[in-house]
Formats: structure tokens, sequence, C-alpha cells
């Protein structure tokens, strides 16, 4: 993956839309505008609709039906959403919406775009992110994440001085988790993305032989890996998932 998407431009010809990118996506752009609380302009459960429906990325469907079945979908996840987020009362100020954060660690930054950050009356910072493609989320969930972890790194960073949590939010059901890494996690998360980051810049990609594993069989850049000599491809017969992947 990394050597088609940021070393060889040929990657960028088999790149394809899909359904699931289209409505994650559909779906965070409405979220933003309803919690930024710049944008006057989204304050009800009506105006969240239309901005849906406004911004509908309609890429990667195979059909009319599919996108309007998602888009119907999308409204009813919106309002639901809405109508927890009220319910809630939350006390909360929400700081940034799609934010990108950065953080120079040497020979490489550090980049990371964050859904929302809120901060609560003790000062605490809450990084969320939106899933828009599961029910379900653990404590583990987020523990296990590197983006969470990363996210953690880059606002403890950016904004020193607070505790900071991530939560996960699964949009569909409203279910939610939490994790937070106190200090010496946070240092050695650093230490092992500096140590991972050297690696990858040292590689020889030029000479990189990919490796078939058995989630090549959903990858765009499957093609091209077929022309590298010693490359075998994964069991294509095998039975592949129905359900919609997960979707940030």
């Amino acid at each position: 993956m990394y050597l088609w998407t940021y070393v060889d431009s040929r990657g960028n010809w088999y790149r394809r839309a899909r359904r699931n990118f289209s409505f994650g996506t559909s779906l965070h752009h409405a979220l933003q505008r309803f919690h930024d609380t710049n944008d006057i302009g989204i304050q009800t459960v009506d105006q969240a609709v239309a901005a849906l429906e406004e911004n509908w990325v309609e890429a990667g469907y195979s059909s009319q039906d599919e996108m309007l079945q998602d888009l119907a979908e999308g409204k009813q996840i919106l309002e639901r959403h809405i109508e927890r987020h009220w319910a809630e009362a939350p006390t909360q100020a929400t700081l940034y919406v799609e934010k990108t954060l950065t953080l120079d660690l040497g020979r490489f930054v550090l980049r990371g775009r964050v859904d929302r950050v809120d901060e609560h009356e003790d000062g605490t910072l809450e990084v969320i992110d939106y899933k828009t493609g599961r029910e379900s989320v653990e404590a583990e969930d987020v523990a296990g994440n590197l983006a969470m972890s990363c996210y953690q790194l880059l606002l403890k960073e950016a904004v020193p001085g607070h505790r900071v949590i991530a939560t996960i939010v699964a949009v569909r059901s409203g279910a939610k988790a939490s994790s937070e890494l106190d200090e010496t996690s946070l240092a050695q998360l650093r230490e092992d993305l500096v140590t991972l980051g050297n690696e990858i810049l040292d590689r020889d990609w030029q000479g990189h032989e990919p490796v078939g594993k058995a989630l090549c069989s959903g990858c765009d850049f499957l093609p091209l890996c077929r022309r590298s000599p010693g490359f075998t491809a994964p069991d294509e017969a095998s039975p592949r998932s129905t359900s919609r992947p997960e979707a940030s």
C-alpha cells in the first residue's frame, strides 16, 4: 500500500471510488457542519439533513437505487445522532472540527486530521473519531487503534498542559468508548513512530517485492503487485464479506 500510495505514481491510476468511503465522507461533512460552532446555518435536524443532501458524494455506487438507499440511511443516522446529542445536554465546548494537527519528528512530519475536539469543564480535551460503518465499540478498540493513539500525541503536543482522552463514536448506534495514554505511553509511542518512520524512509522501495496476504483480494493495487516477480496472489476464490467495510 505504501509503495503504490506514496512512492510509485502508477498507483494513482488504479484507485477507484468506493461506496463506503463516499458514504462516510458525506456523513462526516454533515457532522462537521452540525458540530462547528461557527456554522450558524446548521442548527436543526432539517438543516443538517439538507446539508447532507447538498454535499452527498455520488461516486462509487453501482446504481442510482443503491445510492438512494444509502442516502436515506444516512439521513436516519444523522437525525438519531443529533437527537442523542441534544438529549445528553452536553456541557463541553467544541474547539475543532476536521482539524489537521502536525508534529515535527525530525526526518518527517506526523500529520493527522481529527473529526472533532471537545473541551470539558475541567479542561480535559477529548478527541472524537466517528465510525460510520460499525454498530459497537469497546475501550479496547480505542486503546488498540494506532490512529487514536497518534491523535492523542498530536493534540497533547499542540495544546500542552491538558489531559487528553480519545473517543470512538459508532455513529449508527450511538455507542462510544474512550481510552487514554499516560505520559510514559505517549513518550514510547513517539519513539516507536520515529523508529518506524525512519525504517520506511530508509527502505529500498525500488527493490521491494510485495508479499500476498488475505486482505489483498479487495485492494486496488493487486494488478500492480501481480507484475512483481515472485508475488503469489491470495486465494481469490475464498468468500468475501458482503457487509459494508468500516469507514472513518
